[in-house]
């Protein structure tokens, strides 16, 4: 019988790193079905074996975590995400559970628009706009106040007789609005957003309240909580006091007697879902009745009294009349199909990515062929399958040379990339530098596609270093570039030199190491010097971090040419210091604990900051790396982990002998 352990492993690590790509980078790789499938199936897996039950699985989360550069802010209550149907027939069996759990019961459902934006909570009190929050992991959130203020539909005043509430609603952006603001970015050279949603993500969280201002967010409530609990013993009669209060609320729900009506709603919105300003991807349905809500509760994720109901990604057929290959920033080579351009969804599409050559393998598909397309969720299209091949077909072949630079390109042994290996190639260079200088990483606005590919060309910048060399004279000479526009790079450029070490690490662009590395690396080790000198064991040694990551981090600065490009970004004046998680020194030093169940005396955030401050690292899952496992009352699938794989096992009065044997 096939091991289970290497494969629901594996499968859970792929979607924490989607995850982390679409709720913290707002930079996802993948369609909101495909990511659904990865739950699905490890959900599958893990009722299949509830032996491996894990408390830090996807599976048994709500979202991704705070994003770095906001203060983090508890929510009062958790912002859980939703349970998905995906077809009528899982919206029915939605329907009987709750009949069942309810015992017969009348109830209505109300049916709301399932807006594709950013969730926000936003709290009030005496009335005055006080604090608002976004979604974060669900627990916490960060404090975007000052941008919120700048949405118009967002009142700064609402008429109650409540001191204190709070509402949760959806931040989005029109289609009109979004089309304006990419017009304006091709106008200034900018990259185009992929979508309204990751617009209006990016837009409430720029650190200038007025580059919000100018994006023109909409807000659309759909909670009223008082304490963190509903307002009234009505979802209905909420949404009515909101509108009453003066929050725009969808004008589109309707209260439904059943679950007949209730798809006749999801009908009626999938076949006019273009017709509508903003974009939705589905009808969310909840129970009306608050005691009823509370009756049937929740599972670890999701409330049972609602479920959004997901509209079906949007498919078209098409000729794929070439087949182009990208060059990326790794050097990676992604083949990408140049296609008969046809509307999907409202959207004229001419390119899809085709990811490999694995991939085209597949699909058995070569130039000529008519294929399926699919836009769902609005992200990059995709080919789904061959439809028919065409009467003239042509095999694609991965170049042996780069199409840019003509270096030699190789495909290593394990990895389904080829890659071109020619470090001066431009095309790597140009997506360096827009890596670099990219909102997540060092957050240089202005450095777009249009500009960087004038910058390389023309040989003005041949190294990420060349960036912070740039004069407001030398951009001017640049097409299409002002002396505004050009004091404005300057000085976003200056003010990078400002971001915290994580961020500078994760912008050299190390294989594998992206946001969550780069901090994990910077908080073990303290400074950018003491990373490039470690040695691989020393490496392993910091939480997360595995033998081929610390790989790619030996290997990096074992490079002379980077050696270089570190040497001239820190006589550029960008930090090389950050703050150590915990001491080098403490009779815990060298050691990794996990904890897990209740501790007599110390909740587990005080036993993790103490263990620190002796010395020691605190990991949240256990391995053969792992030195001690702390067990309390009630512990969990760890514990027995930890005894299948021979990690010693103490509890928390020989937890604190070692502390005192200092």
């Amino acid at each position: 019988m096939k091991n289970p352990v290497p494969e629901i492993e594996l499968l859970r690590e792929e979607i924490r790193r989607h995850e982390h790509l679409y709720y913290v980078l707002d930079r996802p790789e993948i369609t909101d079905a495909e990511y659904d499938a990865l739950i699905r199936k490890l959900r599958a897996l893990e009722q299949d074996h509830p032996e491996l039950a894990s408390l830090d699985s996807p599976t048994l989360r709500v979202g991704g975590r705070a994003r770095e550069g906001f203060v983090k802010v508890p929510h009062s209550s958790p912002m859980l995400s939703l349970d998905n149907a995906l077809d009528e027939d899982e919206l029915r069996d939605f329907d009987r559970r709750v009949r069942e759990l309810l015992g017969g019961a009348d109830f209505r459902y109300v049916a709301e628009l399932k807006m594709d934006g950013l969730s926000m909570a936003a709290r009030y009190r005496n009335g005055l706009l006080e604090q608002a929050i976004t979604r974060g992991d669900g627990a916490v959130g960060e404090d975007v106040t000052e941008n919120a203020r700048t949405i118009r539909s967002l009142p700064l005043r609402a008429p109650t007789s409540f001191e204190t509430f709070e509402t949760r609603g959806e931040t989005v952006m029109n289609r009109k609005a979004f089309e304006r603001l990419n017009a304006e970015r091709d106008e200034r050279g900018l990259s185009r957003f992929a979508n309204p949603r990751n617009a209006a993500a990016g837009s409430l969280r720029v650190l200038e309240p007025q580059v919000t201002a100018s994006r023109r967010l909409d807000y659309y409530a759909y909670f009223l909580l008082v304490d963190g609990r509903p307002a009234f013993d009505s979802h209905w009669h909420s949404l009515d006091e909101l509108e009453r209060m003066g929050f725009k609320v969808n004008r589109h729900r309707k209260l439904c007697g059943g679950i007949e009506e209730a798809l006749a709603v999801c009908r009626q919105w999938e076949a006019q879902r273009d017709e509508l300003p903003y974009e939705i991807d589905g009808v969310v349905l909840k129970v009306d009745s608050i005691a009823q809500q509370s009756a049937l509760g929740f599972t670890a994720k999701a409330p049972r009294w609602a479920i959004a109901y997901k509209y079906a990604a949007r498919q078209a057929v098409t000729v794929v009349e070439g087949i182009e290959v990208q060059v990326g920033r790794t050097g990676a080579l992604t083949p990408v199909a140049r296609l008969k351009p046809v509307a999907v969804g409202g959207v004229t599409v001419a390119r899809a990515t085709l990811h490999n050559e694995d991939e085209i393998e597949r699909l058995g598909l070569q130039v000529g062929d008519e294929v399926v397309i699919e836009r769902s969720g609005d992200v990059i299209p995709k080919v789904v399958r061959v439809f028919a091949q065409g009467s003239y077909r042509k095999r694609f072949e991965m170049p042996d040379v780069c199409p840019v630079c003509g270096g030699k390109v190789v495909r290593e042994e394990g990895e389904a990339a080829s890659r071109c290996i020619n470090t001066d190639c431009s095309a790597r260079l140009k997506e360096s530098i827009l890596h670099f200088a990219s909102r997540g990483v060092m957050n240089i606005d202005g450095l777009g596609d249009a500009l960087v590919d004038q910058l390389v060309d023309r040989r003005l910048v041949e190294s990420v270093a060349d960036l912070y060399d740039l004069t407001g004279d030398k951009l001017l000479l640049l097409e299409r570039m002002g002396a505004k526009s050009a004091g404005n790079i300057v000085r976003n450029i200056e003010a990078s030199k400002k971001n915290p070490l994580p961020r500078v690490l994760s912008a050299l662009g190390i294989r594998f190491v992206g946001e969550r590395t780069a901090q994990l690396l910077a908080e073990e080790f303290g400074a950018l010097d003491t990373i490039a000198t470690a040695g691989l064991e020393e490496l392993q040694q910091t939480p997360e971090v595995g033998p081929k990551v610390a790989e790619a981090v030996f290997q990096f600065f074992r490079e002379p040419r980077n050696r270089e490009l570190v040497d001239r970004l820190r006589s550029a004046g960008l930090n090389f210091e950050a703050e150590l998680k915990r001491p080098k020194g403490g009779p815990l030093k060298g050691m990794t604990f996990v904890l897990t169940g209740t501790l007599p005396n110390f909740t587990r955030d005080d036993a993790k900051r103490m263990i620190e401050a002796f010395g020691g690292k605190v990991s949240e899952s256990v391995s053969k790396k792992t030195t001690y496992v702390v067990a309390g009352e009630d512990a969990g699938s760890k514990l027995e982990k930890a005894r299948q794989l021979g990690v010693r096992i103490l509890d928390e009065a020989a937890l604190l002998e070692m502390v005192k044997a200092e």
